[in-house]
């Protein structure tokens, strides 16, 4: 059922009338609406008209090339990406994306921002990125043929360092405020194509969501119907939004006559998108306190969640270190072992503490290794083992 990819332009967040061409990809937000001060993403349109709606009687899986009329070209192999788990679990379902090929929901990015480098004509691929992005970004460049650069901040855990190394990627541990200029520099002075955010506040590549708009295809096939509600850990807000056009898509379509409420779950150390939406402002930037979840504790917000939140009629929530790992170790009881933040949207559903009409979704995002401190402990060896240690 897939076909050619039917994208025609992109158009800014910040005014929907002001559009350009598919190509290049502008990665560094809208030239035209952007302030020094907010920085509004580019979005992908595509011509409705000519989608055929048995696209959506596929069942899903791996290979999000499944969905390619609605996705930007796909130039970059697959490593089979997608057709993650729903699994039930106490009343709500969890969407496992720790399932994907580098165990974690930027697979399903890096799959369209990698074969955006390669219609480019780039040289390579750049990401500033301490953890999942940087290793599935090098993943995704390694399997197309491509070498990248990874910049990742000197408090990264080490094993996730050396996953990315793993996959041939230079992998450059440096200050987190050096980050940006160098990543910049690679850009301009290499060609290498940017696969991560350069603007004041966020705005990353415009196709990157596209990517994440699987996933509400997924969740639409596998419920047999729309979520009343989706919780996501957030941190840029990429997936959130990502998942959100997922469904308007839908209901354009003619195929759902809604779309679920959208909930943004934050670490309670940061919250810029909390911010934003509380002061009615397009995107914010906040001081960052200490926490373990480092997939999202982060300060710099972007417009793209502010829109999925707000138009929804969803909510930011915060939810603090010791929620999410109360959540983390109830989905690890359950099998599924995630990171830190990835354990945010089930922590988020928790805390809000509300009942809603309909099947509720909480995404959880990555693989329990790739958090700070995995494997540093070394565990007690029993000399002189018997049954009853086994049984105490």
């Amino acid at each position: 059922m897939n076909g050619p990819s039917l994208a025609l332009r992109q158009r800014s967040l910040g005014d929907p009338s002001t559009e350009f061409p598919l190509f290049p990809p502008l990665t560094r937000g809208c030239p035209k609406t952007s302030t020094d001060e907010i920085a509004y993403p580019l979005d992908v349109v595509y011509d409705y008209g000519r989608v055929d709606q048995g696209l959506f009687e596929q069942e899903p899986g791996a290979d999000i090339a499944r969905w390619s009329p609605l996705l930007p070209p796909l130039a970059a192999p697959t490593l089979g990406e997608g057709g993650t788990p729903l699994v039930e679990f106490d009343g709500v379902y969890v969407k496992d994306e720790s399932q994907n090929p580098t165990w974690s929901h930027k697979d399903r990015l890096n799959r369209v921002t990698v074969s955006a480098a390669i219609a480019s004509g780039a040289p390579g691929v750049v990401v500033a990125s301490s953890g999942n992005h940087g290793a599935s970004a090098a993943a995704y460049a390694a399997r197309a043929g491509l070498p990248a650069i990874v910049l990742s901040s000197a408090q990264s855990p080490p094993a996730v360092q050396d996953f990315v190394r793993a996959y041939g990627a230079k992998v450059f541990s440096v200050p987190t405020e050096a980050r940006w200029p160098l990543l910049r520099e690679v850009v301009d002075r290499l060609g290498y194509h940017p696969v991560s955010n350069q603007t004041v506040t966020h705005t990353g590549h415009p196709f990157g969501p596209e990517g994440y708009k699987t996933i509400a295809y997924e969740l639409f096939l596998q419920l047999g119907t729309v979520p009343a509600a989706v919780f996501s850990p957030t941190g840029y807000a990429e997936l959130l939004y990502g998942i959100w056009k997922g469904f308007t898509e839908l209901r354009t379509l003619g195929l759902a006559g809604s779309v679920p409420r959208m909930f943004s779950c934050e670490a309670a150390a940061g919250g810029p998108h909390a911010r934003a939406l509380a002061t009615g402002a397009p995107a914010a930037i906040v001081t960052v306190g200490a926490s373990d979840a480092h997939g999202i504790a982060g300060g710099v917000g972007g417009h793209r969640g502010v829109l999925a939140v707000r138009d929804s009629g969803g909510e930011a929530v915060v939810v603090t270190d010791d929620e999410m790992r109360l959540a983390r170790q109830d989905l690890a009881l359950r099998g599924m072992w995630q990171e830190l933040s990835g354990a945010a949207g089930l922590a988020g559903y928790r805390r809000l503490g509300r009942s809603f009409d309909g099947p509720v979704v909480c995404v959880a995002t990555s693989a329990g290794f790739k958090d700070v401190g995995v494997g540093a402990e070394p565990h007690p060896v029993l000399a002189n083992p018997t049954l009853d240690d086994l049984m105490s």
